[in-house]
């Protein structure tokens, strides 16, 4: 019986917004995109919630530093319209790309600690991956450049899972910085151009702009070593440990959504979702 009174308490708009900071308009328009239960109205039109529908905002808030807003409401979505298998998967996706970045990062600190002027050079060069496959900027077969210290834009694109024109853009910022062919006009790779390339690459990947890499890129030229990326790494690792605990605390929000959905709709069966109010 208390928790059937306790649903059907009635709560305005300013209610739910007002404990999180929020403006009442951005509480209904969490209610028309779904990520809030459909709210009910009075006589005269105007919305009430209820503890579940505040329950459901705080749950969503929680999402959010570890989901982000697309996943956030794509889970509050699935839930409130009853398909938590849904918004299980969602979950599992989240950590699955968290998991991806810790691997990210690991790779780009693994790489760096052979980051010596000799020991970065060898460390990329890879046999075959430095042929030459096709016309154009991939490097016409039997070039003078393509010899086993340097590679083309094409490969080099292939290599990293990029376009070529993403390495062109990189080159515009001066994070590498090709060679130009004397007989072809082809830009040319070498080894360290690489080593830059594929830094810049794990560094686009833990989620930096271009330019906030363009001076560690300047710096690990300069001194060839760790040192000038420590602060970033750092940085970056301290971010990915402060997902995990938002993954946690939205998952433990989200378990208590969810029980509450389950207690208020035994007492309220006839409560609405998304697109059942008129």
């Amino acid at each position: 019986m208390g928790e059937n009174l306790q649903s059907r308490m009635r709560l305005r708009p300013v209610d739910l917004a007002r404990p999180h900071g929020l403006s009442t308009q951005a509480v209904r328009n969490y209610e028309e995109a779904g990520i809030l239960p459909a709210a009910e109205r009075t006589e005269s039109g105007y919305r009430t919630y209820t503890p579940l529908h505040a329950r459901a905002l705080a749950t969503f808030l929680a999402l959010l530093p570890g989901h982000g807003h697309p996943a956030a409401t794509g889970i509050m979505r699935a839930v409130n319209r009853g398909a938590a298998d849904e918004a299980f998967l969602l979950i599992d996706e989240s950590h699955a790309q968290l998991l991806e970045d810790r691997r990210t990062l690991r790779a780009v600190e693994s790489a760096l600690r052979d980051l010596g002027p000799e020991a970065g050079e060898s460390e990329v060069t890879v046999p075959g991956e430095s042929e030459v496959t096709g016309p154009g900027e991939s490097g016409p077969p039997g070039s003078p450049a393509a010899t086993a210290a340097a590679t083309f834009i094409g490969p080099l694109a292939d290599r990293l899972s990029i376009r070529p024109a993403t390495l062109r853009k990189w080159e515009a910022a001066g994070l590498v910085r090709p060679r130009r062919d004397p007989l072809t006009g082809y830009r040319v790779y070498g080894e360290a151009d690489v080593r830059d390339a594929r830094l810049v690459h794990q560094l686009r990947r833990g989620g930096y702009l271009l330019e906030q890499i363009a001076p560690l890129i300047g710096q690990v030229r300069t001194v060839g070593g760790l040192a000038p990326l420590e602060a970033a790494l750092t940085d970056w690792r301290a971010r990915l440990a402060a997902r995990g605990r938002a993954l946690l605390t939205g998952a433990a929000e989200l378990d208590a959504y969810l029980r509450k959905r389950e207690e208020t709709q035994a007492h309220l069966p006839e409560l609405g979702t998304p697109g059942d109010s008129p």
